[in-house]
């Protein structure tokens, strides 16, 4: 009833714009049952947990890759942090808490990246730095920032550096292109949970100059003896610099040589225990770059679980996923930019402007899909008609108080099950992705409090995050510019 009244109210304005609708959709999912019981079990597993070191063997036979070129299907698993690192919280409230300030941090790193690519922030280099690679930390302004100095990577996996190789937990983040590694010997590191890297353990160690077209696809480098130095610094002052390098990476039983990376000799900031990050992002330098990847996927398991799911590089788009179109902005190239046309809540069209989802020429605007956002950001305005939509859909729930960034919280104390709309991505040709009920109503604590996981944002960058993305293989058709949704596919 509600949109009838208002394509009746906004008529005028309907006829001069197609791109605010408002209606039922043929054959789509209007209610989602959430688990409440299944839900609240859970967050009081996760202080059961043990989590231990993952053994890690190499195979003797390992396929040497000479050269980053093969199409050769890649995989590792994928961990979430919970797998690894117990728990230093006391509840699952004050955990939460954490990852929510975890991931604001994350959110305005990435949104002042795209700031500072937007308003024409050019690469430059680095200040000299003095031998001992000490320096202030008020001094680091580069362009370059991610919310894994936050903390707020969720998701790990296992891979080894070096020949022969030893094994490390990397953070893996579709929001960064530089990798890097904490290396001896070290002027200031921060602790991990392996040993740290040492070079001169390493038959595959190599220097890059400052002549190599590695080195020039930094934003930030210097010259000092005929190499190439990095530094990648952070929205919070954190950083890591060292040596610019190649070196042989192994994903199980095969060894890809020559991946530029960083040798951080000085690093600083809070990594949560891995040994350094895994850049997932479209720039020339990530990791899929530089494999010469047509493709890859990931599937995140719920964070909460102590079970691991595989990232997958030169594999496919599940035929029967759910694609839409990916999207490249011209002034930053790390960013997965995907073509949505519109959002549903219980089987019906919110009446949302398409250009609310669309980046402009200038580069601004557009949603992307990272990894390493947990709660998925949306304009205000987008925000408020989905939060609207919603909370007139489960009106007969009893409501609680906002919790942190979650303004639309109910109390599900005394039930054991709940039916709520269905929340749906909607693409072009008429395709839409409809979330299971536990990836947008999420416990925040144990005593049955759950909230709406959208939020809003300030920003004209919208961001789908990891928990919207849970249990779903998403994939990058790099070499047709498509995304593929693939739900139960981990």
């Amino acid at each position: 009833m509600w949109c009838s009244i208002f394509s009746f109210l906004l008529s005028g304005f309907l006829f001069t714009s197609p791109f605010v609708r408002c209606r039922t959709l043929p054959h789509s999912s209007k209610v989602s049952v959430l688990d409440v019981a299944a839900s609240i079990q859970k967050t009081k597993d996760v202080f059961s947990f043990n989590p231990q070191m993952k053994p890690f063997s190499f195979d003797p036979q390992e396929q040497s890759l000479s050269s980053p070129s093969s199409s050769s299907p890649l995989t590792l698993q994928l961990h979430s942090r919970t797998t690894i690192q117990q728990t230093q919280h006391k509840d699952y409230k004050s955990l939460t808490l954490a990852r929510l300030e975890r991931d604001s941090a994350r959110v305005k790193s990435l949104t002042a990246r795209l700031d500072l690519a937007v308003n024409g922030v050019s690469k430059s280099n680095l200040e000299p730095l003095d031998s001992g690679f000490e320096f202030q930390a008020e001094d680091l302004q580069g362009p370059i920032v991610s919310g894994s100095s936050q903390g707020s990577g969720e998701y790990f996996s296992r891979v080894g550096i070096g020949k022969p190789p030893k094994s490390v937990y990397m953070v893996l983040d579709t929001g960064s292109d530089i990798n890097w590694v904490q290396c001896e010997p070290c002027a200031d590191c921060y602790q991990q949970a392996d040993p740290i890297f040492e070079p001169s353990a390493s038959a595959s160690y190599s220097p890059l100059s400052c002549e190599t077209e590695q080195c020039k696809a930094l934003d930030m480098y210097e010259c000092r003896n005929e190499t190439c130095l990095y530094e990648v610094s952070y929205g919070d002052g954190s950083y890591t610099v060292g040596d610019f390098v190649t070196e042989t990476i192994t994903l199980g039983s095969a060894s890809i040589n020559n991946i530029a990376l960083g040798c951080g000799h000085n690093n600083e900031g809070l990594f949560i225990g891995a040994a350094g990050l895994l850049g997932l992002g479209g720039g020339s330098l990530s990791f899929p770059s530089q494999l010469n990847s047509t493709s890859f996927s990931y599937c995140l398991v719920d964070r909460d679980s102590d079970s691991a799911s595989t990232i997958e590089f030169n594999s496919p788009i599940s035929p029967d996923a759910v694609t839409a179109p990916l999207l490249r902005n011209h002034e930053l190239d790390t960013f997965y930019y995907l073509g949505l046309t519109g959002i549903s809540v219980g089987g019906r069209l919110l009446p949302i402007p398409q250009s609310s989802f669309e980046m402009d020429e200038s580069g601004n605007g557009g949603i992307i899909v990272d990894s390493g956002t947990a709660v998925t950001r949306l304009q205000t305005e987008t925000y408020n008609s989905l939060r609207d939509a919603f909370a007139r859909g489960t009106h007969d729930l009893p409501s609680a108080s906002s919790v942190a960034l979650f303004d639309t919280c109910f109390d599900l104390s005394s039930r054991s099950s709940v039916e709520v709309p269905t929340v749906s991505f909607h693409f072009p040709d008429g395709k839409a992705l409809p979330l299971p009920a536990k990836n947008f109503l999420i416990p925040v604590d144990s005593d049955g409090t759950f909230c709406f996981a959208f939020a809003p944002t300030s920003s004209s960058l919208s961001i789908i995050g990891n928990v919207q993305q849970q249990g779903t293989r998403v994939g990058f058709d790099i070499s047709n510019s498509l995304v593929g949704f693939s739900p139960n596919k981990c």
